[in-house]
């Protein structure tokens, strides 16, 4: 939950509305550039469209338009993809002028459209073409000859640059299809080598590589404004970490002061987690903002006390974020004591929510401090911090054993609100918790539903409506979990296509979520098809995501190759360190497993006061799988002790039905097959049991078939010939122990007891 507080456009670089003036040199409007997608302006108001290509390349024009200059590879491709056509044609344009004369130039800039009088196309004066061609017409009417001369040879120069050859500089028609080398047009001799590969050429306005000379104000604006914008929105369409620090670098190179991209530059190192570059990048942006005295034009002299507040809040939610929760505090402190200062009351709530973040961090309850930041926050009529804290209260209530229907009313009131202001994030985290706490609970069809359906959920932001946002850390804690629920069942191809919805080019939260996820299930699948050597690897990497995990599986994989002392040290040490942290289902699952190292030397009755301190825990936290799981091996410690007839009545009445109904695919074959032995031990005399024991013990074969689980299918083939001739069925019961003979030979281990295993 501490993580909905740890939004990295706290302060963005766009919410002071204030445009650094002046920062960046500014290019002539006629350039080559330019005068390319002049002519594709032209063949547009000219030639014949069809209506999808010609709304394809509408809705080009404003980006071509404000976006950095590109090269004519790049922008010829793009085009082509719209309509290839109109591509072809400019294409034959260019190539006249640049093959031909000055006058070919001259001639082209003169049959141009009159935007003051062709009212009924696309280059009428007031709508976007004509306004281009208006500033084209009064640039190029500026220029002296000497200039015109100059601006034909560059055009000349980015033209047979492109369709060049190495070997002869002949050139000639230009094929269809162009090529795509870069090319640079401030400075041609400062090209770039690289070829532009097929993803970049996807989407040419936003990640192909911006000119290496100085850009004009607005295309630097435009290019930070859009790389901001796909980094909260949609990461996967955004530059690359290492290219975006490249593009980053050569624009604070020609201005070091421009505030806006330092602060581009500090969301992009938190993309891969480097918290030196990300905190130097984050105080850059703030001594920048406050040196170029835009805040206190702005707002006033209390535009500078604005800044330093908020840059000190910045600063502790990153230290917070990296889990240096000391300097975190301190930057806090320093938060807090400015905005009282200068008695902002909005800075004192986002300080709160991150005060009692810190607290819940350290694992101290911060009820108190929840409940004053929203009911303060309501006061001030912010809600966006008083969902938050509602939602904090409920993960708390949630881990102190709340009841579902109180933490459920909770957030549908939460929802309500959310929706009425179209807080599209807050909607996310909302049902992302909702999907945990039913998956905590044990309602695996009700945690299915709320998974799917925030992963069907488009953005209801009026600038990104419609498009499905996959990059939050609410989307990948459904998806890990829709992933792990898939699991249980044994549907494991479907984790690979799940992987391919989380972004892939950076180590983000979502990725270390994911990553840790996927590592869970693998483990799980090779520790039931008694893989162990395979299991074992997993569990260091499983460490470095998480300690807790990691130990539980390592005490796990130690138990499976009967190192019990090695294990019961590792269990006793974990459970002290969860009941500190209150980590009250990993207690649980400590407290099973060293129930079953007691069953190895048949310590049964010392298992039993265990078994029941589980069971009362997990009721009182209404953990319904975890206490089917604890009755499961309370009765298999009653079937242990002699008493079969009261652990088939604790089965039938607590934990056959919600197994079968939430469990996973394990737990349904343990459980029948469990309640197969009951049967088979208790006293009741009727000479149909062993018949009807049949079923529920061929399902639970069925079970473990589907998991590859060949001990356990051994458990029951010969469970199954002991049946079968009871029943007098020779056949069958010499086909059930032809197969329990084959699992024997191939697992080339003996079969542990009975007494050791449920």
């Amino acid at each position: 939950m501490a993580s909905v507080h740890e939004s990295l456009y706290f302060n963005p670089m766009m919410t002071n509305g204030v445009v650094h003036a002046n920062v960046f040199g500014t290019r002539d409007w006629v350039s080559p550039y330019k005068i390319s997608l002049m002519a594709l302006l032209c063949e547009m108001t000219a030639s014949k469209i069809s209506l999808p290509e010609r709304r394809r390349l509408n809705k080009l024009i404003l980006p071509l338009q404000q976006g950095p200059d590109l090269s004519l590879g790049q922008f010829l491709k793009t085009v082509e993809e719209c309509c290839p056509q109109t591509a072809y044609a400019v294409k034959l344009k260019l190539h006249e002028m640049a093959n031909g004369e000055l006058k070919d130039m001259e001639y082209f800039f003169y049959d141009l459209p009159n935007p003051y009088i062709a009212f009924d196309s696309e280059a009428y004066k007031t709508s976007v073409v004509g306004l281009f061609m208006r500033h084209m017409f009064l640039a190029y009417d500026k220029l002296s000859f000497s200039q015109v001369y100059k601006l034909y040879k560059s055009l000349q120069q980015y033209y047979h640059s492109h369709y060049a050859k190495p070997s002869d500089g002949q050139v000639g028609l230009p094929a269809l299809v162009a090529d795509d080398s870069d090319m640079d047009l401030t400075n041609p001799e400062d090209a770039v080598g690289d070829r532009i590969d097929k993803e970049e050429l996807d989407t040419p306005l936003h990640e192909s590589e911006l000119s290496r000379g100085p850009l004009s104000q607005k295309q630097a604006e435009y290019f930070l404004a859009r790389q901001a914008y796909l980094l909260k929105n949609d990461e996967n369409k955004a530059l690359k970490p290492a290219a975006l620090q490249e593009e980053l670098n050569n624009m604070l190179k020609f201005n070091p002061d421009f505030a806006e991209a330092h602060y581009l530059n500090y969301l992009n190192s938190m993309r891969v987690q480097d918290i030196f570059l990300s905190a130097h990048s984050l105080l850059h942006y703030f001594d920048r903002l406050i040196l170029s005295g835009n805040e206190g034009k702005s707002n006033g002299d209390e535009g500078y006390g604005r800044s330093l507040r908020y840059a000190a809040l910045n600063l502790a939610s990153l230290h917070c974020r990296f889990g240096h929760y000391q300097q975190a505090d301190l930057a806090l402190q320093e938060a807090i004591r400015i905005a009282q200062e200068s008695n902002d009351h909005v800075c004192l709530q986002h300080c709160l929510s991150w005060l009692y973040t810190l607290e819940q961090t350290r694992g101290s309850d911060s009820t108190v401090l929840t409940e004053d930041s929203v009911k303060m926050a309501a006061h001030f009529c912010l809600p966006y911090l008083a969902s938050l804290g509602i939602q904090s209260l409920v993960q708390q209530g949630a881990t102190q054993g709340k009841t579902a229907h109180k933490l459920m009313d909770a957030l549908k009131d939460t929802d309500i609100l959310h929706w009425k202001h179209s807080l599209s994030e807050l909607i996310e985290i909302s049902l992302a918790q909702t999907t945990s706490i039913w998956r905590m609970y044990g309602k695996s069809t009700m945690a299915l539903q709320q998974a799917q359906l925030l992963l069907n959920m488009s953005s209801l932001e009026p600038v990104n409506f419609g498009v499905q946002q996959n990059n939050t850390e609410a989307f990948a804690v459904a998806l890990c979990h829709l992933a792990e629920l898939h699991a249980e069942q044994v549907t494991y191809l479907i984790r690979s296509r799940l992987s391919a919805a989380l972004p892939r080019c950076c180590v983000s939260i979502s990725q270390l979520l994911w990553m840790l996820c996927d590592l869970k299930i693998q483990f799980e699948r090779h520790m039931n098809e008694g893989k162990y050597h395979l299991a074992e690897p997993l569990v260091t990497a499983i460490s470095a995501l998480n300690k807790t995990e990691g130990l539980y599986r390592k005490a796990q994989v130690l138990k499976a190759l009967n190192r019990s002392t090695e294990a019961y040290s590792i269990l006793q040490r974990l459970q002290v360190h969860c009941e500190k942290t209150k980590c009250t289902e990993v207690v649980i699952r400590v407290m099973l497993s060293t129930a079953e190292l007691h069953w190895e030397s048949s310590g049964f009755s010392t298992a039993l006061p265990l078994l029941l301190q589980a069971l009362a825990l997990a009721r009182q936290h209404h953990l319904q799988s975890l206490a089917s799981e604890t009755i499961l091996h309370l009765a298999f410690t009653q079937l242990m002790l002699g008493v079969p007839e009261q652990a088939l009545c604790v089965l039938h009445e607590a934990c056959i039905e919600p197994v079968l109904a939430h469990g996973a695919v394990m737990d349904k074959g343990r459980a029948l097959l469990l309640t197969a032995r009951c049967n088979t031990l208790a006293s009741l005399p009727s000479p149909h049991l062993p018949a009807v024991l049949l079923i529920p013990i061929s399902e639970a074969a069925a079970y473990f078939f589907r998991l590859n689980c060949k001990e356990r299918l051994r458990d029951v083939h010969y469970l199954q010939a002991q049946l079968h001739r009871s029943l007098g069925q020779t056949s069958q019961c010499n086909k059930s122990a032809m197969l329990f003979r084959l699992l024997d030979q191939e697992l080339q281990s003996p079969a542990p007891p009975v007494s050791m295993r449920l």
